[in-house]
């Protein structure tokens, strides 16, 4: 009887709700979740800095602290939230090396989303980094090349580590800062000069603006057998670009760019006679514009031949009139011509779908007066950093002036003594 009333005792209290001492002791225990430990990540140095342009690549570091629950393969992303999407022009983003533990460098890419890590927050491009197995202590470097486009600019976000199943395990504040620095050799602007001996001087442009250019260079003598020249369409301090040039008995002479900055053009190659009937001869695109004695306009198209002996296609007539200017010359992808009051005009190439030889540019549209200051106008290449039409003038006692992305931007003085040369290309 005993046994049967305690039993009776026991149950009359679990339907009460009365639960037995060791029951109670127990139930704290079964009710606490533990919390995952979270590893972290660590940017040696903070945001690192990438100074875009001509330079060696770069590195940052991270250094990766597991806790020791975290086993297996793991897959690591940088992700930079800010950085465009595909939608706003960002598919150009700088080229990346990535090592793990000291390994060799392997490329990775940034992706708006990649097999290996899926960017699961959405919000930006993720330079995928090398997987490996779990340790505690992980370090990663990436080396950013300099060279390649980049979205100017602090660029913050995370690196962060998940494992198998897509759990983040580490994770840690990164930046990345892209700035201007010094543009490329191919980029960068050379100016050419010929003395009153003949003498051809290169002026290699810095892409600094407080620098403009580094000291003159000796291309060569016996220029003085020319008496028009013109670039096409321009050249640049990697020793690319190429040049004509017409002789006094009316032959045009073609020099191809070399690739060596040293010495910056091959051998000369006859392109043929008769280019005495033209007053003005000039680059427009990779070909030429010729106006007559006439003041007819001839546009001379690129042939897109191999051989630079044949370089242009035949001329065909533009239109006339063109008497009316004391000096033609181009600038970018703009026909620059000032008229005898000192107006410089521009005439702007037609879009793709109504350009056609004969007709190549728009309706002229007015600079600005007071060009006749200048004996002297012509395009270049970057010449002070990060643009891609500026001008060149220079005035009657000898300084020369820049117009950055000419002709309509306001002028700067980048040197003084040019009028000891008789012809500036």
């Amino acid at each position: 009887m005993v046994h049967i009333r305690s039993t009776l005792v026991v149950a009359t209290a679990l339907v009460a709700g009365v639960v037995p001492a060791t029951a109670a002791a127990a139930a704290p225990v079964t009710a606490v979740t533990a919390t995952a430990e979270m590893g972290t990540a660590v940017q040696k140095g903070g945001p690192l800095t990438v100074r875009v342009g001509e330079g060696a690549p770069v590195t940052t570091r991270f250094t990766v602290s597991l806790p020791a629950s975290v086993t297996g393969r793991l897959t690591a992303g940088l992700v930079l939230g800010d950085l465009p999407g595909p939608s706003a022009g960002g598919d150009n983003l700088p080229g990346a090396e990535c090592s793990v533990n000291g390994d060799a460098y392997r490329l990775c890419g940034w992706n708006y989303d990649t097999p290996e890590y899926e960017d699961s927050y959405g919000d930006g491009y993720v330079l995928s980094l090398p997987p490996t197995e779990a340790a505690r202590t992980l370090t990663f470097d990436v080396r950013i090349d300099p060279a390649h486009p980049a979205p100017l600019g602090e660029h913050t976000g995370h690196l962060e580590m998940k494992d198998a199943s897509g759990t983040v395990v580490a994770t840690g504040p990164a930046a990345v800062n892209f700035v201007l620095g010094t543009p490329e050799a191919n980029r960068r602007a050379t100016v050419h000069a010929r003395d009153k001996d003949g003498v051809l001087w290169q002026y290699e442009s810095t892409g600094d603006p407080a620098r403009p250019f580094e000291p003159r260079t000796r291309i060569g003598g016996g220029w003085n057998a020319y008496t028009a020249m013109t670039k096409l369409p321009a050249t640049v301090a990697s020793g690319e670009g190429d040049m004509v040039a017409r002789d006094k008995d009316g032959v045009l002479w073609y020099y191809e760019g070399s690739g060596d900055p040293a010495r910056p053009f091959k051998p000369r190659v006859r392109v043929g006679g008769g280019w005495n009937v033209y007053t003005s001869i000039s680059a427009y695109r990779n070909g030429l514009i010729a106006r007559d004695r006439d003041g007819v306009l001839w546009h001379y198209s690129d042939s897109y031949q191999s051989t630079p002996s044949t370089p242009f296609k035949p001329r065909v007539r533009v239109g006339g009139g063109w008497n009316t200017y004391t000096l033609i010359n181009v600038i970018g992808d703009k026909v620059v011509a000032r008229d005898g009051a000192g107006a410089l005009w521009s005439y702007e190439s037609r879009d793709w779908d109504t350009w056609k030889e004969s007709a190549p540019f728009q309706p002229r549209v007015r600079v600005g007066g007071g060009w006749n200051a200048y004996d002297v106008v012509r395009g270049a290449a970057d010449i002070d950093g990060w643009s891609y039409n500026d001008g060149v003038a220079r005035d009657k006692a000898g300084y020369l002036w820049l117009y950055k992305d000419a002709p309509t931007a306001a002028r700067r003085q980048i040197g003084h003594g040019w009028n000891i040369y008789t012809a500036i290309v």
